[in-house]
């Protein structure tokens, strides 16, 4: 089976990617990866390696003396992260929950008017946030840049930050197109769906990058984990950032891979945050933490006239009702916000129990 490759050069593939970042940032074309090889190239690049080297041994959170709980969430399609649907949904619920702003970090006044009619500007606020005292510090799980904590994804060190400047859909076997033919390790074939599968050089190149993510997450929180009185990750079952985090036993309740087949035959294990050592970390949603939400989605949609069948509920559960992924329903991110309040109330106690 033969297929054509001229729509996934790099020249035919910039100008989606350049959608996908919005004014005032602009795209850096070196930080367009579009397959598992170019991720693990990317760790050679200049910039890269120069954030990972200050996520990981020098990046610290505020030292003000308040309790702070911290909050992991996805990169998403289109960055700057905070303009993402989803991202809109998860800070608005925060929001609604009593989280406010501490401030100091300006918004480009650009992306305002990417909001919704009557949409609260705070969604698009990227520094930290407080509630009764408790500090909730906000990071974002992404590839190539491992980890990027939220008062940094504008701007980093007086420049446009890496966050707001890439495109890697490199890592996403299910979309048939993650795979780079120019790539000298290129082993990809043909699919009978008209996409890609992948072979050994992209699955071994994905165990490489997958690996060296955890790494970089698990070394940053192992530094910084101390300022934290719980550490929790919202982040979609069965999906590669969640696999960045999930031990062995996680990663079998959520059914993620536990290794890849690469060059020679070998079979590669995938290792997450979880398998290293590392302050715990609640993955969430729970498998229930889902299904209920899916019940009271199906009890909105009824009450809405919507229609609550199953086939109703699957397509608007797939969407987020509008909020890109089921990360944004509000039923689901109900359960967010309940273990926010938790870890509020020990982060702050715990505080309390140091002696003077």
């Amino acid at each position: 089976m033969t297929a054509d490759t001229s729509t996934l050069s790099r020249a035919a593939r910039f100008p989606a990617s350049q959608r996908k970042i919005r004014a005032p940032f602009v795209l850096d074309p070196s930080l367009c990866l579009y397959s598992p090889q170019e991720n693990v190239d990317s760790l050679s690049h200049p910039l890269i390696e120069e954030w990972i080297t200050f996520i990981t041994e020098h990046w610290e959170p505020a030292s003000d003396g308040r309790p702070r709980v911290a909050l992991l969430v996805p990169c998403c399609k289109y960055k700057p992260y905070p303009v993402s649907r989803e991202h809109r949904a998860i800070n608005a619920a925060l929001l609604a929950a009593g989280w406010r702003p501490t401030g100091g970090v300006e918004t480009p006044s650009e992306l305002l008017a990417l909001l919704d009619e009557g949409e609260d500007p705070a969604v698009l606020d990227v520094s930290a946030w407080e509630r009764d005292g408790i500090v909730l510090d906000r990071f974002v799980i992404s590839e190539p840049l491992g980890v990027v904590p939220y008062p940094l994804v504008y701007r980093w060190d007086g420049r446009q930050s890496p966050a707001t400047s890439y495109d890697d859909p490199g890592l996403f076997e299910a979309r048939g197109t993650s795979v780079s033919p120019e790539h000298p390790d290129f082993t990809a074939t043909p699919a009978a769906s008209g996409g890609w599968k992948w072979g050994p050089g992209e699955r071994e190149a994905y165990v490489l990058m997958h690996n060296r993510m955890a790494e970089v997450i698990a070394q940053t929180f192992r530094r910084v984990g101390d300022a934290y009185g719980g550490i929790g990750a919202w982040l979609s079952p069965g999906l590669t950032h969640r696999s960045f985090l999930a031990g062995r036993a996680q990663r079998d309740l959520d059914g993620l891979a536990r290794s890849r087949r690469g060059h020679d035959d070998r079979e590669l294990p995938l290792i997450g945050v979880g398998d290293l050592d590392a302050p715990d970390i609640a993955i969430m949603p729970t498998q229930d933490d889902l299904d209920r939400a899916r019940t009271e989605l199906a009890e909105r949609l009824t009450r809405e006239g919507r229609g609550g069948s199953p086939g109703a509920v699957r397509a608007v559960y797939a969407r987020g009702d509008g909020n890109d992924t089921p990360l944004g329903l509000p039923e689901a991110l109900r359960a967010l916000t309940r273990w926010l309040d938790e870890a509020a109330v020990r982060a702050g106690a715990a505080v309390t129990e140091v002696p003077a």
